[in-house]
């Protein structure tokens, strides 16, 4: 299979006079799996549908193995879609699906049995190609939708929120299918998805989209452990935030006496994954911090001093709500007018003192904006 690298180069997309995509650019390898993560109305469909020719764009290219096919036809861009309702034909077999895009492009009948037969073998559905596609579960009805589109040999293959129809034991199951597939092809491929860990799970790189741009893309790592801004911080879970009084020292961020926690010196984490604080841009004086509910831990009876052993942070909190989830409990504890969610181990009482625990490489530190 030729795969090809993909360039969209300062892509401008509009509804009239609503601006739905404001100048991307972006770079996917031959062979990589890159996907588009964001809420609802951020442009990354639109993005995939400019990419395949649906969406007519204002300004900017789209280049593929360097030829410019910004103005070519969705059928002459040599790229398939797998749709998020999978768009099988109902009155036909799973081989007829499959031979469908072959049998448009007047493939000779041998050379199409040929081909259905090696996805067929590709897909693991030995057995059912006979088979009337309504009569297939989710999850094959997926990998039909997915053989569809990989018989016709495209170059670029285009996922549009493929697994959102399946329930989440099978849509675990099939983002390690369609990944392993993926690489066993060796075909490029773009992923839209506003599940964060589908796209943790399936992608080689993110590309996090917010209001028509990328806000930052990556390894899933990178991102996750190093998120660019506010934004991305909050979109990879971490949401929680707090307001600290910061000042730089070479290697260390000196975090200020508030009033629920005690001043902390803490080291800088300078890649991703080290231990240390993540600092994101010029942070000196006012500042917020960003961290996961996961990372943070309660340290029971805590009503005084606010720096972990551990190098961390300490913020004084008291108990206001318990759950038991199973296996441990979920408090919700305020720490003056806020209120954050951690699990703990041991059951704790109702206006109990706690401390929250935050390591130096689960806080995100970024300058406080108006």
């Amino acid at each position: 299979m030729d795969n090809a690298s993909l360039t969209v180069d300062r892509l401008e997309v509009a509804y009239g006079p609503v601006k739905v995509l404001n100048g991307v650019s972006l770079e996917v390898a031959a062979g990589e799996f890159v996907a588009l993560l964001g809420s609802s109305g951020c442009g990354k469909t639109t993005l995939l549908r400019a990419i395949s020719g649906f969406v007519p764009v204002r300004a900017g290219a789209i280049v593929v193995a360097g030829r410019d096919i910004t103005r070519l036809s969705p059928e002459r861009r040599n790229m398939a879609m797998v749709f998020q309702s999978y768009a099988l034909w109902p009155h036909m077999t799973m081989a007829q699906n499959l031979a469908y895009g072959l049998r448009l492009r007047r493939v000779p009948r041998a050379a199409r049995a040929r081909r259905v037969q090696e996805i067929v073998t590709l897909l693991g559905l030995e057995g059912l190609a006979d088979r009337p596609v309504t009569q297939l579960s989710g999850g094959q009805r997926q990998r039909v939708a997915l053989g569809r589109a990989l018989a016709i040999n495209p170059r670029i293959l285009l996922l549009d929120e493929p697994l959102s129809n399946l329930d989440a034991r099978i849509r675990t199951t099939m983002r390690h299918e369609i990944k392993a597939i993926q690489q066993q092809v060796g075909i490029t491929a773009i992923h839209v998805t506003h599940d964060r860990e589908e796209a943790m799970v399936m992608a080689d790189r993110i590309a996090i989209m917010n209001a028509g741009e990328i806000a930052q893309i990556g390894p899933p790592e990178e991102v996750y452990n190093r998120p660019a801004s506010p934004f991305v911080a909050a979109f990879m879970g971490a949401d929680n935030v707090i307001g600290v009084e910061v000042a730089r020292h070479d290697g260390a961020v000196q975090l200020a006496a508030g009033p629920h926690n005690d001043a902390v010196q803490l080291p800088c984490g300078r890649h991703p994954g080290e231990d240390g604080i993540h600092v994101g841009g010029a942070v000196n004086g006012q500042a917020v911090a960003h961290f996961r509910s996961e990372a943070a831990s309660l340290i029971a009876g805590h009503a005084g001093a606010g720096e972990d052993e551990g190098g961390g942070l300490v913020l004084r909190g008291r108990i206001e709500q318990s759950s038991y989830p199973g296996g441990f409990y979920r408090y919700a504890v305020d720490v003056g007018a806020q209120r954050f969610m951690v699990d703990h181990a041991e059951r704790l009482a109702i206006g109990e003192p706690v401390g929250i625990r935050l390591p130096a490489a689960a806080l995100h530190l970024y300058p406080r904006h108006g």
